[in-house]
């Protein structure tokens, strides 16, 4: 089954008087594109973050958040006094600028990223594979809520698939009457010319060219055969380019369909099947 590349996992623990909480966020991308926001002690384990992120939720605009909690023992922690000043002084700046009238910049102060600093720099070996198993941890809460809404996205898919062949099945009851339209048109356009000479071989070389360019056959058979590809592909996870570049076939075979029909019902069916392929593609975009 597909999985949409929207999601969101958290996972929090404790660790020597430390809640660690993990936030990882995903949005659609056409790569892998990693954002990360760590205290800085912690900025030693950005390239483990990455090989597990990359190896457990393969693409997508990721936003990594870890956040540190004192529990008890606050000792190990000091305040960066140096960011501190920096905050209050652009804070001071911004206030002048907008005309504001709070002027308790200690408790916006405290609350800013980074502000509080362990004092025991160095993280242990034990520390670290806690901080990694708990990334893999909120990486697989991603993947639940991918799962949940690749569901949604594997039902909306296949209703529109399945939109798009009863359309399909719609154009044979037409054709009999296309074709009598074309005739029709050929048999005045020839009676237009009753008396004057023209070559018989090169008109019938002409008739037979014209027939065979509106002849739509090998596009209804290649449209259903996307069709199904479509579907069957849906069944493999992580599929999403390459339900993008099927997709695009289909789009391919229905604009020759809507080309080569010559019938306004045909023509709607047509215009029909494009609504739902556009919807489809809006929705691949989201797909993993």
């Amino acid at each position: 089954m597909v999985l949409s590349m929207t999601g969101f996992g958290k996972s929090t623990g404790t660790f020597n008087n430390k809640k660690v909480s993990i936030e990882i966020r995903a949005l659609n991308s056409k790569s892998l594109d990693l954002s990360f926001r760590l205290p800085n002690n912690y900025r030693e384990l950005e390239p483990s973050f990455r090989n597990i992120i990359s190896a457990n939720l393969e693409r997508g605009k990721i936003d990594f958040i870890l956040s540190i909690e004192g529990t008890g023992d606050t000792q190990n922690y000091v305040i960066n006094k140096d960011l501190a000043s920096t905050y209050h002084k652009d804070l001071k700046e911004l206030n002048a600028i907008i005309n504001g009238k709070t002027e308790d910049y200690l408790s916006l102060i405290l609350r800013m990223p980074d502000i509080f600093i362990n004092d025991k720099q160095e993280l242990g070996a034990e520390e670290k594979d806690w901080i990694i198993e708990l990334t893999s941890n909120a990486c697989a809460r991603v993947n639940d809520f991918r799962k949940q809404e690749g569901q949604a996205l594997n039902d909306e898919f296949t209703n529109r698939i399945n939109d798009i062949q009863y359309l399909l099945g719609q154009v044979p009851q037409y054709e009999q009457e296309r074709v009598t339209n074309i005739k029709e048109r050929l048999k005045r356009g020839l009676e237009e010319f009753a008396g004057t000479k023209y070559d018989e071989n090169r008109l019938e070389q002409e008739l037979i060219f014209y027939i065979e360019k509106l002849d739509i056959s090998e596009e209804k058979m290649r449209l259903s055969n996307h069709l199904s590809y479509f579907l069957d592909t849906l069944k493999v996870e992580a599929s999403g380019k390459k339900l993008g570049f099927i997709s695009q076939e289909i789009g391919r075979e229905i604009n020759t369909l809507g080309s080569k029909c010559n019938h306004v019902t045909m023509q709607k069916l047509v215009v029909e099947m494009k609504d739902n392929l556009e919807k489809i593609k809006e929705q691949v975009l989201n797909t993993l």
